[in-house]
């Protein structure tokens, strides 16, 4: 096996967190349905002020799944969603899932030629939209299967006093969209349709429940496969990571965005299955979370290390009470070690580093919120997780220490890609018998069982024949009192194979006060004479994906079209 003793990491799970859960082979929508149940006046969610009660949640979905049955969405059925976090996304989500569809959720920040994309490769007949995105949904129509078109505002969930009021001083922006055929408006739905939604028999092991589009690192986006079975496990064993999570007391701040899966598992499906409270950004604005940790008493805070960054940088940080505050799971890429730190003197705390992929649901290591964790570590297996270190060319594993690539197994992980039979081969391997996942990712485990991800297998850089990981020299340049973010990648250089270059962005008050030769200069001192960065650029920002994640790919796409063109 990987490890001298079998699964070390045991040892680390504090008092509380069994090795193995029990998880139910129950269709996703039960985890809602349970919760009703048992905490029906309970508030779901928060949104800009309005509580939804996990009763009305559940009851809407249900009408929802009626309303889905009589336009003739049947079992195995593609609804999309291209919506903000907001309640009506929750409402569609289940509802679909009980109709018997697959939800196919899609970034509200696309363009027609991405949502086109998408709507073709997943065959979706169903679209619900937000009313503003209408215009794109309209372009991007063409030679796709959609039949029915469901719109939906924000006004719709908001107080009934700052709906009139927004609406007449134009803070709550609208659009009409004429009704038609094949176009309805869910608030009519919802109103029409008794909440008796079609008895669909779902197999949880077999039946896919979200069809979860990657980026598209490389080439076009991939839909991992996610069977209800998948992402009840993950919802689960996310909630077993928190020992002292108490059901039906929680507060969470729901700003990670719900069509990722990280925001849908950690946030949305968590808060459902664990009757927690959530308080629902459709984007991140970092005072009025502030505002929200303080007024809500908010108790968990999953989110990525830019918005970590964005608060303790914040000028007005220091007016809030953010002591609520017990725990945040940071995912999606690293956490500098000096944003985690700087995070939890300010609110006293615990950020710990987590890891997961699309293809895992996403959730399959975490530092432990008590006793024994690793800073710059992506923690341990969560609980039914195997993990091990595989050689990067032969399908053998890796002793502790050594640097090959993270294979994960779990009841978290998808079926395959959608439509995709070579590219599903390619990314399962099998060792002694055992199916794991490859994550693409490179990593080392030491002997205690705690993982680090080195960096992604494509973002490796090749300076001179030795091997530089990205992440590494980002985490030292995170160390300078004068940058607020960094991104490093490899360019093309006809001597070295390829050169350094770091993109940063400075903290305001340092602008025009540190030239790229004192970085350069800083950075040299600290690291071995081929890993510090040759080239710094300034910018005044770092392209993002919607989560906060900085993108090296759209940077060093930059440079090769650079290097094309000399």
């Amino acid at each position: 096996m990987t490890f001298k003793e079998e699964k070390p990491w045991f040892q680390w799970y504090p008092e509380g967190i069994p090795k193995e859960i029990d998880i139910p082979e129950v269709p996703l929508f039960e985890l809602l349905r349970e919760t009703a149940k048992k905490y029906p006046d309970m508030v779901a969610y928060v949104f800009f002020g309005r509580g939804v009660t996990f009763k009305e949640l559940d009851d809407a979905s249900d009408r929802f799944a009626t309303a889905l049955s009589k336009m003739g969405v049947k079992k195995g059925d593609k609804v999309a969603l291209f919506l903000p976090n907001c309640p009506q996304f929750a409402i569609a989500y289940y509802g679909a899932l009980k109709a018997g569809a697959i939800v196919t959720p899609m970034n509200p920040l696309y363009k027609p030629r991405e949502v086109n994309f998408q709507l073709k490769d997943s065959g979706a007949e169903t679209i619900v939209a937000l009313d503003l995105l209408y215009p794109v949904v309209e372009q991007a129509k063409r030679d796709t299967a959609l039949k029915n078109i469901i719109i939906t505002s924000i006004a719709d969930y908001l107080p009934p006093i700052k709906r009139v009021l927004g609406k007449l001083l134009g803070k709550v922006k609208t659009l009409k969209v004429p009704k038609g055929p094949g176009i309805y408006y869910l608030t009519d739905l919802l109103k029409e349709y008794p909440p008796e939604p079609p008895k669909v028999e779902v197999n949880p092991k077999e039946d896919i429940a979200v069809l979860q589009y990657t980026g598209g690192t490389t080439g076009l986006p991939k839909g991992a496969m996610l069977t209800h079975y998948n992402l009840v496990a993950n919802a689960l064993q996310t909630k077993a990571w928190i020992p002292d999570f108490e059901e039906g007391k929680e507060v969470v701040i729901g700003v990670l965005p719900w069509f990722h899966i990280y925001g849908q598992t950690v946030v949305m499906n968590l808060g459902t299955a664990a009757a927690a409270k959530v308080i629902v950004f459709p984007r991140f604005d970092v005072e009025e979370v502030m505002k929200a940790i303080q007024k809500y008493k908010a108790t968990l805070f999953p989110a990525v290390a830019t918005i970590y960054n964005a608060i303790n940088i914040h000028p007005k940080v220091k007016e809030y009470d953010l002591s609520s505050l017990r725990a945040g799971i940071s995912g999606a890429g690293p956490l500098p070690v000096a944003i985690q730190k700087t995070f939890e003197e300010l609110t006293g705390a615990k950020i710990c580093e987590g890891y997961g992929l699309t293809e895992a649901s996403p959730v399959t290591h975490c530092n432990p919120l008590k006793g024994k964790r690793k800073v710059g570590s992506i923690g341990i297996p969560v609980p039914n997780t195997d993990a091990a270190i595989a050689d990067l060319e032969k399908d053998e594993f890796l002793p502790p220490g050594e640097v090959g690539e993270l294979v994960v197994k779990g009841p978290q992980v998808m079926k395959g890609y959608w439509n995709r039979p070579e590219e599903t081969k390619n990314v399962f391997m099998t060792i002694n018998g055992e199916t794991w996942l490859r994550t693409g990712d490179i990593a080392k485990a030491d002997e205690e069982g705690f993982f680090y991800i080195i960096d992604r297998k494509k973002d490796l850089i090749k300076y001179k024949g030795y091997s530089v990981y990205p992440r590494e020299v980002e985490e030292v340049l995170y160390e300078h009192p004068a940058i607020k973010e960094c991104a490093v990648v490899g360019v093309p250089d006809p001597e070295a194979g390829e050169t350094i270059k770091a993109f940063v962005a400075l903290k305001e008050e340092y602008k025009g006060k540190v030239t790229e030769k004192d970085i350069i200069e800083w950075a040299k001192e600290r690291m071995a004479p081929y890993k510090y960065p040759r080239i710094i650029e300034f910018r005044d920002e770092l392209p993002k994906t919607i989560v906060g994640k900085v993108l090296r790919r759209v940077l060093r796409e930059e440079e090769l079209k650079k290097a094309k063109s000399a």
